[in-house]
């Protein structure tokens, strides 16, 4: 299974909600296209689903691994210009299923910020590459959100207590877009961001400070930029990109 091609992308995006699983998700998958975002003026908040308590590569006691992916995350944010981050609650990294109290959670923040996009992680998996993108926890929030983006946050009758008890009036979400999956196909250039791209994933130092990852991105990002008919040397992320008409 796979996705079709993807649509253009609309031209008049204001707000766009960004739904990670885990702190770093968004800074590998897809921090040199938030940053072009923020530079074009569009606002973006961060929603993580998890504080990435099962991460790390080090004796780190366990019960400090979420307040430093939370800082980490935090300082990512802030290297590419975003804001306005939340994290969910009451969710554990590696646990994670498209349940309905995930969600509920999830449309209660759709309808509160009303994004015109979202970006998160495919709920379709990659056969070539098992790890990474195919992570339990990324396809089960692809899933999630791809559900709180239709019906539920748009059906008024969908978790009716978000409407009667908190006054979250139903809201369409026009785009979303998927990182991670099979066979993207809409690539952005992201040579002029990629500096700050490192600096967000540099920021993930219980994630990231054990290698060296620009050579490990570079010559990926290389490909995807050749594969998407770009300048040589050019660097660019991939999506799926879906209307929700």
């Amino acid at each position: 299974m796979t996705f079709p091609p993807s649509a253009t992308p609309l031209p008049d995006v204001a707000r766009v909600l960004v739904v990670s699983a885990h702190p770093d998700d968004v800074d590998f998958g897809a921090a040199g296209t938030v940053a072009r975002w923020v530079d074009e003026g569009i606002e973006v908040t961060y929603l993580l689903v998890t504080r990435g308590d099962a991460g790390g590569f080090d004796d780190t006691p366990r019960e400090q691994m979420p307040l430093l992916r939370e800082a980490e995350q935090r300082a990512a944010a802030k290297a590419v210009g975003v804001t306005r981050i939340e994290f969910l609650e009451g969710y554990a990294d590696g646990t994670l299923t498209p349940s309905l109290q995930l969600r509920r959670d999830l449309t209660r923040v759709v309808r509160r910020y009303r994004p015109d996009r979202i970006l998160t992680s495919s709920p379709l998996r990659r056969w070539e590459r098992i790890a990474g993108p195919g992570h339990p926890d990324h396809l089960a929030v692809g899933e999630a959100v791809t559900c709180a983006v239709y019906p539920d946050a748009r059906n008024p009758f969908a978790f009716p207590e978000l409407l009667h008890d908190e006054g979250l009036e139903p809201w369409v979400v026009r785009e979303v877009w998927f990182h991670g999956g099979p066979d993207p196909d809409h690539v952005v250039d992201i040579t002029a961001t990629f500096p700050r791209k490192l600096a967000a994933l540099a920021a993930h130092e219980t994630q990231t400070s054990h290698e060296d990852v620009e050579a490990r991105l570079r010559p990926w990002l290389q490909s995807v930029a050749s594969s998407g008919g770009l300048p040589d040397g050019s660097l660019a992320e991939a999506f799926t990109v879906l209307g929700t008409a």
